[in-house]
């Protein structure tokens, strides 16, 4: 596996990435507390309109001075995530993670937590204190990020939230 930063030129390929995932139950967020849900579907991948909206934000990211890091295996992207460099909240103390996938194929092998390390560096470094992140609602993401320990935000970024209304908004210590 090799794990680097992502060029301009190959954000393109996060269109290989196999987004899909058997999702039985979801998280809602009621007041302060995190509530399961049981639900049964089977995401299939990126929505079409979905992927029209990342690459483009992940190049505007880029451009920005943000970073996108990718794992290679065999040659094809397996996972990728992104840091905005850009300061939110009253404090300017949040950093937001863009993203966070990793192919079905390989998931479990400790890649995404690898991904987010370089992302909690990289906000380390510009002075951040926490890590934004606007989870997809199923259990699974979301237990992967409280495992590494994130908690539902203080406080909640109106701009992200009116993006990502049903996303479970959290944040992680830097240090």
């Amino acid at each position: 596996m090799e794990y680097r930063e992502l060029a301009l030129s190959e954000i393109d390929l996060i269109r290989g990435i196999d987004r899909s995932e058997k999702v039985d139950s979801i998280y809602r967020l009621l007041d302060g507390s995190l509530l399961e849900v049981a639900v049964n579907y089977d995401m299939k991948g990126f929505k079409p309109d979905e992927l029209e909206a990342i690459i483009p934000r992940q190049k505007r990211l880029l451009a920005n001075g943000g970073w996108v890091y990718g794992v290679f295996s065999g040659g094809r992207l397996a996972g990728v995530a992104s840091l905005e460099n850009r300061f939110r909240g009253n404090l300017h103390r949040y950093c937001k993670m863009d993203i966070l996938f990793v192919s079905r194929e390989h998931r479990g092998q400790g890649i995404a937590s690898k991904l987010m390390g370089m992302c909690l560096r990289a906000a380390s470094r510009i002075g951040a204190d926490r890590l934004y992140i606007s989870a997809t609602e199923s259990k699974n993401t979301v237990d992967f990020y409280i495992k590494r320990g994130a908690r539902p935000v203080k406080e909640l970024d109106a701009e992200l939230f009116r993006l990502e209304p049903e996303d479970i908004h959290l944040e992680v210590s830097v240090s």
